[in-house]
Order: C-alpha cells, then sequence, then structure tokens
C-alpha cells in the first residue's frame, strides 16, 4: 500500500510541474493524428515553450521514428528516468524507446498497459513544462481511458480528423467519448484537408474538406484549422526530419502555426480567431 501511495504522490507531483496538459486523439487510425501531435510540439518548442510529448500509444508508437530518435534511449536516474531530450526546448517519451527489438509486437493486457502509461507519467523525469503533448492511440480503449484517468485535470483534447463522411463518424465517437469522461474538447483539427498541385496551382480536394468544420458546427466546438496534403509531410515523417522546422515557408507549415496560435488562446481563455 505504501508503494502505491509513494507512486500516486509521484504522479501528483509530476503533473504539478506542468502548465497545460493536451491530449491528441482521433476515433480511427490513418487520419495523421501522430503527424499532427509531433508536429504541434515542434511549433510550441520553436515558440520557446517547454514541451513534452508523450507518445501513449503502445501498440504503434511511431513518434520516436518521425522526429529521427529511434535509437535514442531514457536515462536512468535515482528518481526514475530521463525522457529522450530532442531540443532545449522538447522532451520526448515513447515505449518505442524501451523495445529491443523495433519489430516485436507489444502483447498486453489493460493492467499492464495501465501500469506503463503510469510510470511514463510518474516515473519520467519531465521537470518543469508548459505543456505535455499526449498523443493518444486511435479508438476509445484501453490507453485513452487510463490517461483519462491519470490525468483528470486536463485542458482538454485535440480532435483530428480528415474531411470525408468515414472518418467524421468516428470523430463523433471520440466526441462523446471525451464528454463521457468529463473532459473538456478544446477544439477539432482537419488533417488532409485538400492539396495544392505544384505544377498548375490548383486545388484538389482528393479526401474532400470541410468536415471538421461542419463536425465542429454540429457539437458547438473550436474549429482550430485545416492541414493541406503535403508530400514533404510524408518525406519528413520517413526520414525522421522534423517537418515544421525543415519546411517553415509551406503552407502546411503555416497551418500547423496557426493552429498551435488557437490553441493557444483556447487555453489561456481568450478564444479562436
Amino acid at each position: 500500500m505504501q508503494g502505491k501511495k509513494y507512486d500516486e504522490l509521484k504522479l501528483v507531483s509530476n503533473l504539478k510541474k506542468i502548465k497545460h496538459k493536451l491530449f491528441v486523439l482521433s476515433g480511427k487510425g490513418g487520419v495523421g493524428k501522430s503527424t499532427v501531435s509531433a508536429n504541434l510540439a515542434l511549433a510550441l518548442s520553436e515558440k520557446g515553450y517547454y514541451v513534452g510529448l508523450l507518445d501513449s500509444d503502445l501498440h504503434g508508437p511511431s513518434i520516436p521514428k518521425m522526429l529521427g530518435v529511434e535509437d535514442s534511449k531514457p536515462e536512468p536516474t535515482d528518481t526514475g528516468f530521463n525522457p529522450v531530450l530532442l531540443s532545449p526546448h522538447l522532451k520526448v517519451m515513447s515505449i518505442g524507446f524501451l523495445l529491443q527489438d523495433k519489430d516485436s509486437p507489444v502483447i498486453w493486457r489493460g493492467p499492464l498497459k495501465m501500469g506503463a502509461i503510469k510510470q511514463f507519467i510518474g516515473d519520467c523525469n519531465w521537470g518543469e513544462l508548459d505543456y505535455l503533448i499526449v498523443d493518444l492511440p486511435p479508438g476509445t480503449g484501453d490507453e485513452p481511458l487510463s490517461i483519462a484517468q491519470l490525468i483528470p485535470n486536463s485542458d482538454g483534447a485535440i480532435i483530428v480528423t480528415t474531411p470525408q463522411d468515414l472518418a467524421l463518424v468516428s470523430v463523433r465517437k471520440s466526441i462523446n467519448f471525451v464528454k463521457k469522461m468529463n473532459m473538456k474538447i478544446i477544439g477539432i483539427i482537419e488533417n488532409m484537408s485538400g492539396f495544392n498541385c505544384p505544377h498548375c496551382g490548383k486545388s484538389i480536394e482528393i479526401f474532400k474538406t470541410g468536415g471538421g468544420l461542419k463536425a465542429s458546427k454540429d457539437f458547438n466546438l473550436s474549429f482550430l484549422g485545416k492541414v493541406p496534403l503535403d508530400s514533404n509531410i510524408v518525406i519528413a515523417g520517413d526520414s525522421g526530419q522534423p517537418f515544421i522546422v525543415k519546411n517553415k515557408g509551406s503552407d502546411s507549415a503555416k497551418a500547423f502555426v496557426k493552429i498551435v496560435e488557437n490553441i493557444e488562446k483556447i487555453v489561456n481563455k481568450k478564444g479562436v480567431v
């Protein structure tokens, strides 16, 4: 019992040092949620904030490869372990750093998942942070449930979708899940929203556009912005080159910057523009 109480005290102590705690989730896979999480964390750190990025997807951790730190390891200390330092302003933690073989599946039931996530928050020396971005796995299963229980005083959830109707069916389930967990919803991001042809300059709606905005209106939620399809995002993720840092002048990078500005306004209770 003493050990359990000590763990809870460590978790509470760590969370007290973090000013804003944000969850990024989606109702289904394949909508670019981890890409959004990584680039939001990068954009915030580029503005001078101290940011932590927690990859809580235990079965498909992609953040380490996306940020080019696949071979890094958390540093053990007397009080737990230090997350991987991507820059002076950005710390990262993922189960991907702890797997001996990157191709090995994590075959765990609920209690083991809960224990691992608890350690990532309580035993990880995050230090003083302005923002903790938690990249949740898709759906409404064990991991989102565990995180919601472990961080009950978060600023809220950011929901990522693509524009087509099929994706929006899952988004609506995510919205209802967040509400049932008594969490706030910061807003909706529409990813893969249109494609600007590099040859003719014409905008092509590959996955349609406007679905995220419609969902935000239907549920009376803030629409944080939309990110167009960009082949450089794929290239950056595959090569471990942070997209928003390497492609600052692109429309997609500018979209992330604008989304971050809207998030800042909401968590500081100034409203979206």
